[in-house]
């Protein structure tokens, strides 16, 4: 074969693969939006998630299509012996695409699995302190969000998020939280946000209020919030959605920083 001939043969090749990047998961994203919602999943988002009722009627579409991409992408896997169920794979995927809403944003496109276990799970880690000194410690653990595409969850503190969606604590809306501040390569307390300039206010705002976090005395956004960026970013979430008015009284300025970056206002429908 000609050399000719072997570079069209290349060429071709890397057209053909450069197409099924580009055209397949657009091909597949609505192939799977083109299956009618069950109906057994919008009684269970009625019934179980105070929110969705309350949402204007374009953002429960929204909604439901996105969890129904995000059931359909993402892979469930039960722990512990846990049988995952429907009820599970919906009341997760409704949360976490409930941080998607109104945004230019695919649903946690390196997320692969949800990790489900019955309740607390056992997590090892190494821990580095101020001196530079590695330690391994053993904790217990409700939910846990990895780089590496994985999300961990406490099935019993997920029901308990669910039950009281106004007391500020949702460990699903805390891990998605810290899988979009992945997202832009270091979980930092600042996820991909839309302009340059942006970035100026995010980190000013939100800079200022964790230092005031850290120093004590807030009574509205946990103190869990305090141990860096990342959980404070979190943690303010997890305030915004459930605590709104709240956080819109005592943090203005960080409720227009995450209203801002979410595109919604919660208060709308708390």
């Amino acid at each position: 074969m000609s050399t000719t001939l072997i570079y069209i043969a290349l060429l071709g090749l890397v057209m053909i693969s450069a197409a099924y990047l580009f055209f397949w998961p657009r091909y597949r994203r609505k192939k799977i939006l083109s299956e009618r919602f069950p109906e057994q999943w919008e009684t269970l988002m009625r019934e179980r998630l105070p929110f969705y009722p309350k949402l204007p009627a374009d953002l429960q579409k929204q909604l439901r299509d996105m969890v129904l991409f995000f059931i359909r992408d993402k892979n469930f896997i039960g722990c512990a012996d846990l049988e995952v169920t429907d009820e599970m794979k919906v009341l997760i995927a409704a949360q976490a695409c409930l941080l998607l809403l109104n945004r230019p944003s695919y649903e946690y496109p390196e997320l692969t699995a949800i990790y489900i276990y019955p309740t607390a799970f056992r997590a090892t880690h190494e821990v580095q302190d101020e001196l530079g000194l590695v330690t391994t410690e053993t904790r217990d653990l409700l939910g846990e969000s990895w780089n590496t595409g994985k999300i961990i969850l406490a099935w019993d503190d997920v029901e308990k998020g669910v039950r009281n969606f106004n007391d500020g604590y949702n460990v699903v809306l805390h891990e998605f939280a810290h899988a979009l501040d992945h997202e832009s390569g270091a979980a930092n307390g600042a996820p991909l946000l839309y302009t340059k300039a942006a970035y100026k206010s995010w980190a000013y705002v939100l800079g200022e209020e964790f230092e005031k976090l850290q120093a004590g005395g807030d009574n509205i956004i946990d103190q869990y919030g305090a141990i860096n960026p990342a959980e404070f970013f979190a943690v303010a979430t997890e305030t915004f959605f459930e605590e709104p008015h709240k956080m819109h009284e005592h943090h203005q300025e960080l409720f227009e920083q995450l209203r801002e970056y979410y595109r919604l206002d919660p208060r709308e429908w708390a």
